[in-house]
């Protein structure tokens, strides 16, 4: 049912979002499995999926860990205290909204990064404070929110305007 509502929702952003959609824009199909079923993460039991972080042509794959559904969403990285260094979490929205997040029961401090409906990093909230009740928030419409470990943007030099590419399933 969610894979349904997943494809219906991504037809109709690619529709009516002005640009490519995030989806639009990848250049292979993640990997599948030998059983046909998608990865599943050891921990959140969620769907893992490839996604790249395209620098100006500079690379940086992570495998992440989908939360399709509202309760996946609402839930998030709570209570979790490991996220590796090419790991992550990734929020898709149907269709671009304004994205605000905290970190309730969050024990880990995350990179926010949001994406715009052009597939392109619109701003980060690096940082953040564990276990905070206030808000961080996307400047404007958001296609999906990837969380990363803490200063892992830094690292690698991620900044608003690289574009983030996956597929969903």
């Amino acid at each position: 049912m969610v894979r349904l509502w997943l494809v219906a929702g991504m037809a109709v952003l690619a529709a009516c979002s002005p640009g490519e959609s995030a989806t639009a824009q990848a250049q292979a199909p993640a990997p599948a499995e030998a059983s046909g079923e998608s990865p599943r993460h050891p921990v959140s039991g969620l769907e893992v999926i490839d996604l790249v972080v395209d620098r100006g042509g500079k690379r940086l794959p992570f495998r992440v860990e989908l939360a399709a559904s509202p309760q996946a969403q609402a839930r998030g990285l709570m209570f979790r205290t490991e996220l590796g260094d090419n790991e992550g979490m990734l929020f898709p929205s149907v269709v671009p909204e304004p994205r605000s997040f905290w970190m309730k029961n969050t024990p880990l401090s995350l990179d926010i990064i949001f994406v715009g409906p052009d597939g392109r990093i619109s701003n980060i909230a690096a940082d953040t404070v564990p276990y905070s009740l206030d808000s961080v928030s996307s400047d404007g419409a958001a296609s999906a929110v990837l969380e990363l470990r803490a200063g892992r943007a830094k690292e690698l030099g991620i900044v608003p305007g690289d574009r983030v590419i996956y597929t969903l399933p």
